[in-house]
């Protein structure tokens, strides 16, 4: 299975942002090898057999057949799903085509060289204004999730559907169906809290900090799981486990009543500096389920 998930065999792509992998869809490999894949998923499944594959979610609601939407590219590619709500919340809608000069295409590389998909028929002569836009970032969501990866993930599906197939399957949500397959994620906080480096003014004895992972480590798994996808932009763990983690926690002022945030391509916590345990509980918790979706439409 490494083999498979290797990079360099061309099968998969792997998000370095999100730590998961997606189907590459320039892929080489025949359509009977996503089959393949997908046979082993299912009897992985089947015999209860875990497996350290690392999905995005929208995999196991196509292996159940569940319709994607924009919810769903945001949580699976969040830096995607963060440009495109920037451009959907962009004031005023007269000027959007000007601010973004977009059309109504998807260029990416192959093989070094440029690549574009029409979304709509003569899309390049078609631009993103104000009144298209939830369109454009529909369609874009269409071609991401979908089209795109059409061959791969079809292919895919009909091999996991020989093993799995049937009425049964539905009877699961993606989130148990994720959890067959991979098992319990195991979020060791005490060796992230080993690891973790203190800057602006904190350090591992600082009271505040105390107070920070004596609430974290209180915290339920799901709460668990979200303060790291709000601290990091994912709440996988990293193939070598939190204790690898590269994690930053930065004194952001004296000022209680401030939320802490997080720069997530740095994996960087920024906490104003609590003096009570249940006002930084308080705070952070409403942080992190702010955090919890960002919605387009």
């Amino acid at each position: 299975m490494a083999q498979i998930f290797d990079v360099a065999y061309g099968m998969f792509e792997y998000d370095a942002d999100t730590r998961v992998f997606w189907f590459n869809r320039s892929s080489l490999e025949s359509h009977r090898e996503f089959q393949l894949i997908g046979v082993l998923i299912g009897v992985a499944i089947y015999n209860g057999v875990i497996l350290d594959v690392r999905f995005p979610h929208v995999v196991y609601k196509k292996l159940m057949r569940q319709p994607l939407g924009v919810p769903d590219l945001q949580r699976a590619f969040p830096l995607v799903g963060r440009s495109l709500q920037q451009l959907l919340d962009f004031a005023p809608a007269e000027q959007v085509e000007e601010t973004f000069a977009l059309c109504m295409q998807v260029t990416y590389e192959e093989f070094g060289e440029r690549k574009v998909f029409d979304l709509v028929e003569g899309g390049g002569e078609v631009p993103v204004t104000g009144a298209n836009r939830a369109e454009y970032v529909r369609l874009y969501t269409q071609y991401l999730l979908v089209d795109s990866v059409a061959t791969q993930s079809d292919a895919f599906l009909r091999g996991f559907e020989s093993v799995c197939g049937g009425e049964a399957i539905q009877l699961f949500r993606w989130e148990e169906l994720e959890l067959l397959l991979c098992g319990s994620p195991n979020l060791d906080f005490e060796a992230l809290e080993r690891v973790t480096q203190y800057d602006d003014g904190f350090s591992c004895d600082s009271p505040c900090i105390a107070l920070l992972w004596e609430v974290i480590h209180e915290l339920p798994l799901e709460m668990k799981k979200k303060f790291l996808f709000f601290c990091t932009g994912s709440d996988r763990v990293p193939i070598k486990g939190l204790g690898n983690l590269s994690f930053v926690i930065s004194r952001n002022g004296s000022d209680e009543e401030r939320l802490p945030s997080a720069h997530t391509c740095f994996n960087h916590l920024l906490l104003p500096e609590y003096t009570t345990k249940s006002k930084l509980k308080a705070q952070l918790l409403k942080a992190v389920s702010d955090t919890e979706g960002f919605h387009i439409i």
